[in-house]
């Protein structure tokens, strides 16, 4: 009994550790830029493995110097309901099951949140342990971080091209310009390689990149702008939104 006490009590202290931990981590970044990602590492260190020269290119830029098409075309490639849910797109979820199970290509349905959340807090992969670490922190960014931040550490973080990590790297190397001078073409580009940047290039596009580029600049035009810090978030009622304007 005296035993099973201790192990209890190691338990207790161990789930304490980590909540308080995972929610004083997320408070943090909630205003501190994130510099570096598990995900950078692990990609250093399979670098090193295979005999490759080690290659983290990443710097942090407010969302205020980066171009205001970047936002429009991630969610118009990968979230377009970004800013009507809570970290979850059940719809989406529902839409992916349905097509998954008559279709051998599988698709996903990770919001820019999930992304986030795996980006900065996680390592890659499919297991079920780590979609509940990912869900549990897509929870806390949602209640903690405001659309624009979690949008601003999504642009800054995600993977965008080999050793290339975020907004402004991938403008750098890519297009020899800066985040803020991107166009929209450039981001509508950047954007579709997103589902697989380590495949797919900003910097020499086949055709295949090129008619992603040429749809997503399509649908660019039905997601309304992005709203600063304070502004209505909700596309129904801000000016220029997606379903006031729908033929703009």
């Amino acid at each position: 009994m005296k035993k099973l006490g201790i192990i209890t009590k190691i338990i207790r202290w161990v789930v304490v550790a980590f909540f308080g931990s995972t929610i004083l981590v997320v408070v943090l970044y909630r205003f501190l830029p994130v510099y570096y990602t598990p995900l950078m590492f692990i990609r250093c260190f399979q670098q090193a493995a295979e005999g490759e020269t080690m290659k983290m290119h990443h710097h942090w830029v407010s969302i205020d110097k980066i171009s205001p098409h970047m936002p429009v075309a991630v969610m118009a490639s990968e979230d377009q309901r970004f800013l009507l849910h809570h970290g979850f797109d059940y719809k989406a979820i529902e839409q992916a099951a349905i097509h998954n199970l008559s279709n051998k290509k599988k698709h996903g349905a990770s919001t820019i949140s999930q992304q986030t959340a795996k980006n900065v807090f996680l390592w890659p992969g499919r297991s079920w342990v780590r979609k509940g670490f990912e869900a549990y922190f897509t929870v806390l960014i949602e209640f903690m971080w405001s659309k624009q931040r979690i949008m601003e550490v999504y642009l800054n973080s995600i993977e965008m091209g080999d050793g290339i990590y975020g907004v402004d790297a991938v403008a750098t190397d890519n297009f020899q310009t800066t985040a803020a001078d991107l166009s929209r073409a450039d981001c509508a580009l950047i954007a579709a390689t997103l589902p697989n940047p380590r495949k797919f290039s900003s910097k020499d596009p086949g055709p295949y990149m090129r008619k992603r580029r040429s749809q997503i600049e399509q649908q660019m035009k039905f997601i309304p702008s992005f709203p600063k810090e304070g502004e209505d978030i909700n596309p129904e009622t801000s000016s220029g939104g997606i379903y006031r304007n729908r033929k703009r």
